[in-house]
């Protein structure tokens, strides 16, 4: 049985040192302490520069809920974040893909964290990161859902000092990412990926990596089972 770091192993052989050194120090620097869920956005820039923000802070996983709206990317504002992030996606026209997203990070040990001005709310500043956090972002108009605000464990809010009662989506999940990936990294949080996560996320990046790496890797499986 070849497991998944021997396969690592050969395909890394294919990478230039260049990409290797990138990749290792991106690993070390990814978490799935936070993660983000996006409900029922539909403009693709704003969906797309969520996912940019989300590369750049070390947010490995993303979760969409289509109940209404199709998730879409526009390659020209993610410029291919998406590539090195695992997009999680609920899109079940027969069910309500907010609870089923909800129950599902729940049983991770997740605590919801809904982003909006409307609760009894704490800003994001005081918001405790102790804990696994999903932050919740709502739809560009009308922001959550009744019922992910019902099943979320707390809400919070970013300060604001002008008229307008809100940030832009994309504009909010950069500004909160920001404040949360810095609070990990300064306490005494253990927020960084496991050995095994990390062996597995750099396979995904490696055969994302390499062309026609689907018959690279069956040709060193037959060599190996040759054996």
């Amino acid at each position: 049985m070849v497991n998944n770091k021997k396969i690592f192993d050969y395909l890394s052989g294919f990478l230039t040192e260049h990409r290797k050194k990138i990749f290792y120090r991106v690993i070390a620097n990814r978490t799935r302490h936070l993660t983000v869920v996006l409900e029922d956005i539909y403009q693709p820039q704003n969906a797309s520069a969520v996912l940019r923000s989300c590369d750049c802070f070390g947010i490995q996983d993303v979760h969409v809920i289509e109940n209404q709206n199709e998730y879409k990317i526009n390659p020209d504002v993610a410029l291919g974040a998406q590539k090195w992030l695992n997009l999680y996606r609920y899109n079940n026209t027969a069910v309500d893909n907010t609870k089923v997203c909800f129950q599902h990070l729940k049983a991770q040990g997740y605590k919801i964290i809904a982003t909006t001005p409307h609760q009894s709310d704490i800003t994001i500043n005081d918001l405790p990161v102790n804990e696994k956090t999903a932050i919740v972002f709502g739809q560009e108009l009308r922001g959550l859902s009744q019922n992910s605000i019902a099943m979320a464990d707390g809400f919070v809010r970013i300060p604001m000092y002008g008229f307008t009662e809100s940030f832009n989506i994309s504009v909010s999940a950069a500004i909160v990412l920001k404040i949360l990936t810095d609070k990990i990294r300064s306490e005494k949080i253990r927020w960084q990926l496991s050995q095994e996560e990390q062996k597995e996320i750099l396979l995904q990046w490696t055969r994302k990596s390499i062309k026609k790496v689907e018959l690279i890797e069956k040709n060193f499986l037959d060599q190996v089972n040759k054996k």
